[in-house]
């Protein structure tokens, strides 16, 4: 339920820290996530027949997908067996976990309104990609600029012979040539992290864009 590619097998230690994001246990997780923060949305609005849903309730809800694990996600692969329908299988598992919570029968069937799959999956995905940058590969990588910055200042008076082609040119320094990779590091993720990451929500007929600052909400 956590592999991500075929890399899991002999790169397992060095993926895993992407199991959270980018595994089929994460995209369901992602799914529920969406789905629920979307109906409680709903309840803020208010829709009319959402008006009265005690606001208490929401953090009863955010549980099912704060305190969601890998048996969880079994259980919406059973479901799906059934429904032979991914995202039908989130709504699904959803109203069963919101039957647990008690109390909510009259409001269950809004989990899912007014959207399609794509609409799940569209959102789902870049916040996925959103959390695993920021919470993964922009650490790493800032660790890895940080230390060539130290081997930088560490050598920076060790002596080395530039080459050209392969063939030794220009006398330089050690500490001067990682000092050039990280200055090029520092500018390509300053690009990386300006890039919008957007989703796509379709309602009726209108197509709402959701940020990357959009997405936080969630």
């Amino acid at each position: 339920m956590t592999a991500i590619s075929p890399v899991d097998g002999r790169y397992r230690e060095k993926t895993k820290v992407f199991a959270d994001y980018f595994s089929e246990y994460a995209l369901i997780r992602y799914r529920i996530r969406v789905e629920i923060e979307y109906f409680i949305a709903l309840c803020e609005l208010p829709l009319p027949q959402l008006k009265n849903i005690d606001k208490e309730v929401y953090g009863k809800l955010r549980g099912i997908y704060r305190y969601f694990d890998e048996q969880a996600a079994l259980r919406v692969k059973e479901i799906e067996k059934v429904t032979n329908h991914d995202v039908k299988a989130v709504e699904y598992y959803i109203k069963e976990q919101i039957d647990a919570i008690g109390g909510l029968d009259e409001y269950k069937e809004f989990i899912h309104f007014g959207l399609t799959s794509q609409d799940i999956n569209n959102t789902s995905v870049p916040l996925s990609i959103k959390e695993a940058l920021e919470n993964v590969y922009y650490p790493a990588i800032e660790e890895l600029i940080n230390q060539i910055s130290h081997y930088a200042d560490e050598w920076c008076s060790v002596p080395m012979l530039a080459k050209t082609h392969g063939q030794p040119a220009s006398p330089t320094r050690l500490g001067k040539e990682f000092k050039v990779y990280e200055y090029r590091l520092k500018e390509q993720l300053e690009s990386l992290k300006q890039v919008k990451l957007s989703a796509k929500v379709r309602r009726s007929n209108r197509k709402l864009q959701c940020t990357s600052r959009g997405l936080s909400r969630l």
